[in-house]
Protein backbone atom coordinates (compact mmCIF):
# COMPACT_ATOMS: atom_id res chain seq x y z
CA UNK A 1 0.00 0.00 0.00
CA UNK A 2 2.77 2.47 0.96
CA UNK A 3 4.74 1.60 -2.17
CA UNK A 4 1.68 2.25 -4.34
CA UNK A 5 1.09 5.65 -2.70
CA UNK A 6 4.75 6.60 -3.16
CA UNK A 7 4.62 5.57 -6.81
CA UNK A 8 1.54 7.70 -7.47
CA UNK A 9 2.84 10.65 -5.44
CA UNK A 10 6.11 10.56 -7.37
CA UNK A 11 4.25 10.72 -10.69
CA UNK A 12 2.18 13.67 -9.43
CA UNK A 13 5.19 15.50 -7.98
CA UNK A 14 6.91 15.29 -11.36
CA UNK A 15 3.90 17.13 -12.81
CA UNK A 16 3.65 19.89 -10.21
CA UNK A 17 7.35 20.37 -9.35
CA UNK A 18 7.55 23.59 -11.39
CA UNK A 19 5.19 25.29 -8.91
CA UNK A 20 7.78 24.87 -6.14
CA UNK A 21 10.97 26.12 -7.81
CA UNK A 22 12.72 28.16 -5.11
CA UNK A 23 9.71 28.01 -2.74
CA UNK A 24 9.90 26.98 0.93
CA UNK A 25 13.70 27.01 0.88
CA UNK A 26 16.30 28.31 3.30
CA UNK A 27 16.75 30.89 4.67
CA UNK A 28 12.92 30.63 4.92
CA UNK A 29 11.46 27.82 7.03
CA UNK A 30 7.99 28.13 5.52
CA UNK A 31 5.18 30.58 4.67
CA UNK A 32 5.58 33.87 6.61
CA UNK A 33 7.90 32.18 9.14
CA UNK A 34 10.96 33.50 10.89
CA UNK A 35 14.08 32.95 8.83
CA UNK A 36 17.36 31.22 9.59
CA UNK A 37 18.89 34.67 10.05
CA UNK A 38 16.34 35.32 12.81
CA UNK A 39 16.43 31.88 14.46
CA UNK A 40 20.11 30.89 13.94
CA UNK A 41 19.54 27.15 14.35
CA UNK A 42 22.47 25.92 12.22
CA UNK A 43 25.28 27.91 13.92
CA UNK A 44 28.54 27.35 11.95
CA UNK A 45 28.26 25.53 8.61
CA UNK A 46 31.91 25.92 7.57
CA UNK A 47 33.26 22.64 6.09
CA UNK A 48 30.18 20.73 7.26
CA UNK A 49 28.66 17.73 5.47
CA UNK A 50 24.99 18.41 4.76
CA UNK A 51 22.06 16.17 3.75
CA UNK A 52 18.74 17.69 2.60
CA UNK A 53 15.68 15.41 2.89
CA UNK A 54 13.20 16.50 0.23
CA UNK A 55 15.73 18.78 -1.44
CA UNK A 56 13.28 20.06 -4.06
CA UNK A 57 14.76 22.60 -6.46
CA UNK A 58 18.09 22.71 -4.59
CA UNK A 59 17.81 26.28 -3.28
CA UNK A 60 18.29 25.28 0.37
CA UNK A 61 21.45 23.38 -0.57
CA UNK A 62 22.70 26.43 -2.47
CA UNK A 63 22.14 28.48 0.69
CA UNK A 64 24.22 25.90 2.60
CA UNK A 65 27.03 26.17 0.05
CA UNK A 66 27.01 29.95 0.43
CA UNK A 67 27.41 29.46 4.19
CA UNK A 68 30.51 27.30 3.70
CA UNK A 69 29.25 23.70 3.69
CA UNK A 70 31.82 21.34 2.18
CA UNK A 71 29.54 18.54 0.90
CA UNK A 72 26.01 18.88 -0.45
CA UNK A 73 23.79 15.79 -0.51
CA UNK A 74 20.08 15.66 -1.30
CA UNK A 75 17.23 13.19 -1.66
CA UNK A 76 13.88 13.86 -3.33
CA UNK A 77 10.99 11.69 -4.53
CA UNK A 78 10.62 13.66 -7.77
CA UNK A 79 12.97 13.25 -10.71
CA UNK A 80 11.82 16.64 -11.99
CA UNK A 81 12.90 18.24 -8.73
CA UNK A 82 16.27 16.48 -8.86
CA UNK A 83 16.89 17.73 -12.41
CA UNK A 84 16.03 21.30 -11.36
CA UNK A 85 18.30 20.96 -8.32
CA UNK A 86 21.19 19.92 -10.57
CA UNK A 87 20.76 23.16 -12.51
CA UNK A 88 20.47 25.23 -9.33
CA UNK A 89 23.66 23.64 -7.97
CA UNK A 90 25.68 23.57 -11.18
CA UNK A 91 29.40 23.66 -10.42
CA UNK A 92 28.91 22.78 -6.74
CA UNK A 93 29.35 19.00 -7.12
CA UNK A 94 26.14 17.96 -5.32
CA UNK A 95 25.28 14.30 -4.67
CA UNK A 96 21.57 14.04 -5.48
CA UNK A 97 19.35 10.98 -5.36
CA UNK A 98 15.80 10.41 -6.60
CA UNK A 99 14.31 8.17 -3.92
CA UNK A 100 11.66 8.09 -1.18
CA UNK A 101 12.92 9.40 2.17
CA UNK A 102 11.48 6.28 3.84
CA UNK A 103 13.82 3.92 1.96
CA UNK A 104 17.39 3.01 2.82
CA UNK A 105 19.35 3.75 -0.37
CA UNK A 106 22.75 3.12 1.22
CA UNK A 107 23.61 6.71 2.00
CA UNK A 108 26.64 6.84 4.31
CA UNK A 109 25.95 6.21 8.00
CA UNK A 110 27.37 8.30 10.86
CA UNK A 111 28.64 10.73 8.21
CA UNK A 112 26.69 14.01 8.20
CA UNK A 113 27.05 17.00 10.51
CA UNK A 114 23.56 18.25 9.65
CA UNK A 115 20.49 16.59 8.18
CA UNK A 116 17.56 18.92 7.56
CA UNK A 117 14.21 19.06 5.81
CA UNK A 118 12.31 22.22 4.87
CA UNK A 119 8.58 21.62 4.39
CA UNK A 120 9.04 18.03 3.19
CA UNK A 121 9.16 15.66 6.16
CA UNK A 122 5.37 15.51 6.49
CA UNK A 123 5.13 13.76 3.13
CA UNK A 124 6.74 10.60 4.47
CA UNK A 125 4.40 7.63 4.61
CA UNK A 126 6.51 6.04 7.36
CA UNK A 127 7.62 8.64 9.89
CA UNK A 128 9.26 6.13 12.23
CA UNK A 129 11.44 4.62 9.48
CA UNK A 130 12.36 8.08 8.18
CA UNK A 131 13.49 9.37 11.58
CA UNK A 132 15.50 6.19 12.25
CA UNK A 133 17.25 6.52 8.90
CA UNK A 134 18.04 10.19 9.54
CA UNK A 135 19.47 9.27 12.95
CA UNK A 136 21.70 6.68 11.27
CA UNK A 137 23.03 9.21 8.74
CA UNK A 138 24.21 11.64 11.43
CA UNK A 139 27.58 11.65 13.13
CA UNK A 140 27.45 11.39 16.93
CA UNK A 141 26.68 14.93 18.03
CA UNK A 142 25.06 15.70 14.68
CA UNK A 143 21.95 17.85 14.30
CA UNK A 144 18.58 17.27 12.62
CA UNK A 145 16.38 20.29 11.87
CA UNK A 146 13.04 20.20 10.08
CA UNK A 147 10.07 22.43 9.41
CA UNK A 148 6.53 21.50 8.42
CA UNK A 149 2.98 22.82 8.52
CA UNK A 150 1.95 23.28 12.14
CA UNK A 151 -0.21 20.15 12.54
CA UNK A 152 -3.18 22.15 13.81
CA UNK A 153 -2.91 24.77 11.06
CA UNK A 154 -4.56 22.56 8.45
CA UNK A 155 -7.67 22.38 10.66
CA UNK A 156 -7.99 26.15 11.01
CA UNK A 157 -10.14 27.69 8.31
CA UNK A 158 -10.76 31.40 7.76
CA UNK A 159 -14.31 32.49 6.96
CA UNK A 160 -14.85 36.24 6.63
CA UNK A 161 -11.96 36.87 8.99
CA UNK A 162 -13.12 34.42 11.65
CA UNK A 163 -10.92 31.38 12.29
CA UNK A 164 -12.86 28.18 12.88
CA UNK A 165 -11.85 24.58 13.55
CA UNK A 166 -12.56 22.26 10.64
CA UNK A 167 -12.49 18.49 11.00
CA UNK A 168 -10.78 16.69 13.89
CA UNK A 169 -7.19 17.27 14.97
CA UNK A 170 -7.45 14.01 16.93
CA UNK A 171 -7.90 11.86 13.83
CA UNK A 172 -4.62 10.88 12.19
CA UNK A 173 -4.60 9.24 8.78
CA UNK A 174 -4.27 10.50 5.23
CA UNK A 175 -5.90 13.12 3.02
CA UNK A 176 -6.20 12.72 -0.76
CA UNK A 177 -6.06 15.70 -3.09
CA UNK A 178 -7.46 14.83 -6.53
CA UNK A 179 -6.04 17.91 -8.27
CA UNK A 180 -2.98 19.07 -6.37
CA UNK A 181 -2.01 22.62 -7.40
CA UNK A 182 -4.95 22.59 -9.82
CA UNK A 183 -3.39 19.92 -12.05
CA UNK A 184 -4.32 16.32 -12.81
CA UNK A 185 -2.00 15.24 -10.00
CA UNK A 186 -3.63 13.16 -7.25
CA UNK A 187 -1.66 13.24 -4.00
CA UNK A 188 -1.97 11.40 -0.72
CA UNK A 189 -0.55 13.13 2.34
CA UNK A 190 -0.54 11.93 5.98
CA UNK A 191 -2.10 13.92 8.82
CA UNK A 192 -0.36 13.74 12.20
CA UNK A 193 -0.49 15.49 15.54
CA UNK A 194 2.49 17.42 16.86
CA UNK A 195 2.88 14.86 19.64
CA UNK A 196 3.39 12.15 17.00
CA UNK A 197 6.37 13.98 15.50
CA UNK A 198 7.88 14.57 18.94
CA UNK A 199 7.32 11.02 20.18
CA UNK A 200 8.74 9.47 17.00
CA UNK A 201 11.88 11.60 17.40
CA UNK A 202 12.23 10.32 20.96
CA UNK A 203 11.72 6.70 19.81
CA UNK A 204 14.49 7.20 17.24
CA UNK A 205 16.81 8.21 20.15
CA UNK A 206 17.00 11.91 19.29
CA UNK A 207 17.34 14.51 22.02
CA UNK A 208 14.99 17.40 21.27
CA UNK A 209 16.68 20.77 21.67
CA UNK A 210 14.01 23.18 20.44
CA UNK A 211 10.38 23.16 19.34
CA UNK A 212 9.43 26.42 17.63
CA UNK A 213 5.91 27.48 16.72
CA UNK A 214 7.15 30.20 14.45
CA UNK A 215 6.23 33.83 14.74
CA UNK A 216 5.84 35.86 11.56
CA UNK A 217 9.16 37.04 10.16
CA UNK A 218 10.10 40.59 11.07
CA UNK A 219 10.40 41.28 7.34
CA UNK A 220 6.58 41.52 7.32
CA UNK A 221 6.41 44.03 10.19
CA UNK A 222 5.71 47.01 7.93
CA UNK A 223 3.01 45.26 5.88
CA UNK A 224 -0.56 46.23 6.66
CA UNK A 225 -2.65 43.12 7.21
CA UNK A 226 -5.82 42.64 5.20
CA UNK A 227 -8.45 40.08 6.15
CA UNK A 228 -7.94 37.00 4.02
CA UNK A 229 -9.54 33.56 3.79
CA UNK A 230 -6.58 32.07 1.90
CA UNK A 231 -5.00 28.92 3.34
CA UNK A 232 -1.67 30.72 3.87
CA UNK A 233 -2.11 34.41 4.65
CA UNK A 234 -0.35 37.01 6.74
CA UNK A 235 -3.70 37.67 8.44
CA UNK A 236 -3.95 34.05 9.59
CA UNK A 237 -0.21 33.69 10.34
CA UNK A 238 -0.37 36.61 12.78
CA UNK A 239 -3.07 34.78 14.72
CA UNK A 240 -1.66 31.23 14.57
CA UNK A 241 1.72 29.82 13.45
CA UNK A 242 1.79 28.34 9.95
CA UNK A 243 4.85 26.29 10.80
CA UNK A 244 6.51 24.13 13.43
CA UNK A 245 10.30 23.87 13.47
CA UNK A 246 12.09 21.19 15.51
CA UNK A 247 15.79 20.93 16.24
CA UNK A 248 17.10 17.61 17.59
CA UNK A 249 20.52 16.14 18.37
CA UNK A 250 22.11 12.74 18.06
CA UNK A 251 24.03 12.10 21.28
Amino acid sequence: MINEILKNNKKSWDKVAHHFNGKDALPSYGPFTQTEEELRLFVDLTNKKILDIGCGSGHSLRYMAEKGASELWGVDLSQSQIETARETLKGMNPKLYCAPMEKDINLPKKYFDFVYSIYAIGWTMDLSATFKLIYSYLKPGGTFIFSWDHPLYAHLKCENGRIILEGSYQNEGTVTYDNFKGEDAPMVIPTRKMSTYINELIKADFTIEKVIESDVSESFDSIEVEVSDRYYSLYKARKFPTTMIIKAQKE
